[in-house]
């Protein structure tokens, strides 16, 4: 087990270390992205089923000519 001291060591070595910063601002962005597609999903599914919409149309129109 580890004294006291070596653990105090391991513990400023780890406030000191900056390579989890990039894990912090990355769960950031995705949970902004998140909540943004919350807020904006009536706007979102409209846009997807209007843009499905159109690629089906077009889709049939280029079938049946």
């Amino acid at each position: 087990m580890k004294q006291k001291g070596e653990i105090m060591k391991t513990f400023k070595r780890m406030l000191k270390d900056e390579s989890g910063f990039g894990v912090v601002e990355i769960v950031l962005i995705i949970i902004v992205i998140v909540a943004l597609i919350i807020i904006f999903r009536d706007e979102i599914m409209s846009l997807v089923t209007k843009a499905f919409g159109t690629i089906t149309e077009k889709t049939n129109d280029i079938v049946n000519t």
